[in-house]
């Protein structure tokens, strides 16, 4: 289904898509085309685009011609899934040491849908982190790995 959603190839349409999405969640799919997990997510995503039109624009964005925002958001996992309002970072706490991405596919369409409501709602507040309706068990669990420390 990742053919249905509009792709990012460089990190400037990535710079681009971030200054001029305004009043919606920007949500960013870091991963591969090929990866099953990431079709996993990609497919979620392309059935819960059109319902959250007026809420959030969803790009693709591919972690080999990106390596400048893969490197700075700390990208060892794909899927990972970044969200911006109006330019600035969201963040949201899955329960987790991360607050910037949300790592692996969603279970559910709602609980995608759900965690975009929640974002959304926030950041016309001025939040910049909120805090995750995902049921945590539905959340992947991946240990943080810190190299040369």
């Amino acid at each position: 289904m990742s053919f249905l959603l509009p792709k990012l190839t460089s990190k400037k349409e990535v710079d681009q898509a971030i200054k001029s999405t305004a009043e919606k969640v920007l949500v960013l799919r870091f991963g591969r085309d090929e990866d099953p997990v990431c079709l996993q997510l990609d497919d979620i995503l392309s059935k819960t685009s059109s319902d959250l039109s007026k809420m959030a624009a969803i790009y693709l964005v591919d972690v080999d011609h990106t390596p400048v925002y893969t490197q700075y958001f700390d990208i060892s996992y794909i899927p990972s899934t970044v969200f911006f309002f109006n330019g600035q970072h969201m963040k949201v706490d899955y329960g987790s040491p991360d607050h910037t991405k949300f790592v692996g596919s969603f279970k559910t369409k709602q609980d995608f849908i759900d965690l975009i409501e929640v974002i959304y709602r926030g950041a016309m507040r001025g939040k910049l982190i909120v805090q995750s309706p995902i049921d945590p068990k539905n959340i992947p669990k991946y240990d943080l790995l810190y190299q040369d420390i």
